[in-house]
């Protein structure tokens, strides 16, 4: 079965998901019901293709199949933005109440924060994969310091304002930006459209990759400007969610078993799309709410990442 196939297959898969999702059990008040259920899919859509695609690249630059975006902090960097504007303006505020100013400032500080993490990573020769990954890590254990500071600070009920963005919920989803999420998604995947030839080459190696005639620099500092915003867009519409980038763009891997990334994203992008419309498929009608789509995906992708170290590691012994 050759790639082409198989992204047919997954295509189809989220389409019936969708529908099934969408239709299933309507009963008699379709009027109600329907535009709602339309809504959550379209946000899973569009956080399920801006987690996955954001991954997938991020690997490419880095090299590297266990990381993800989140190891430089930034969904840490979100969380301690919310608890920021919380603990200083307080949760009646606009930059806390008004969704599209809160959204346009959150994904302007985390695109500062990807520039100078930019700069800090690939500013000076011979910085590595070790540097970006103790960076990353320092930094987002930071940031995580600085908001538990400032939670335990603020007032109870400013905390669970807090709360209820920390934690990705697709029962939750914030229909407010979801028009505008879009639009910027495909304003990302527009001009993100030229890089696409040169993923496959960076996926060589920097030294490779600049031996073979591509401006190494100008476009990784691009590339990690749209993976902040396509991070910003799905952390905005429904929280931090860890492991499905690392989930997702593995399986695609295995699944397609193919270097090019115009067959890579795709894939990633449908498999992400069905993982979550299934999941919360199953948490609202198998486990009826007792549980979320997010504990379900770290524990899949937490037992999942100790597989792929203890499989790196068999492969290096």
């Amino acid at each position: 079965m050759n790639n082409r196939t198989k992204l047919i297959i997954l295509a189809s898969l989220a389409v019936l998901l969708s529908a099934l999702f969408v239709f299933y059990n309507l009963g008699g008040n379709w009027g109600y019901i329907l535009p709602r259920r339309g809504m959550k899919v379209l946000a899973i859509v569009v956080t399920g293709a801006a987690i996955a695609c954001s991954t997938v690249v991020f690997q490419t630059i880095t090299n590297n199949r266990i990381l993800t975006p989140s190891i430089i902090g930034l969904d840490s960097l979100y969380v301690l933005i919310q608890t920021f504007f919380i603990f200083v303006f307080g949760s009646a505020s606009v930059v806390v109440s008004d969704q599209n100013i809160n959204f346009a400032l959150s994904v302007t500080l985390m695109i500062l924060f990807a520039g100078l993490f930019y700069k800090l990573l690939f500013g000076n020769e011979g910085r590595n994969i070790y540097f970006l990954l103790l960076v990353g890590i320092v930094l987002g254990t930071l940031f995580g310091s600085i908001s538990t500071f400032m939670q335990v600070l603020i007032d109870p009920n400013e905390f669970f304002v807090v709360q209820d963005r920390m934690f990705a919920s697709f029962n939750n989803v914030n229909t407010d930006i979801l028009l505008f999420s879009m639009m910027m998604f495909i304003g990302v995947a527009a001009y993100f459209w030229k890089f696409l030839k040169y993923l496959d080459v960076l996926a060589l190696g920097r030294d490779e990759a600049v031996n073979l005639g591509v401006d190494y620099e100008y476009i990784v500092k691009r590339l990690l400007v749209l993976i902040a915003i396509l991070i910003s867009i799905a952390t905005a519409l429904v929280g931090p969610i860890t492991f499905l980038g690392l989930l997702v763009a593995n399986v695609t891997y295995e699944f397609l078993r193919t270097y090019k990334h115009a067959y890579l994203l795709w894939g990633a992008m449908f498999i992400s799309v069905i993982s979550l419309i299934g999941g919360q498929f199953l948490v609202e009608r198998v486990f009826t709410f007792s549980t979320t789509i997010n504990v379900i995906i770290n524990f899949i992708g937490g037992v999942y990442f100790i597989y792929l170290l203890l499989r790196g590691n068999k492969s290096w012994s």
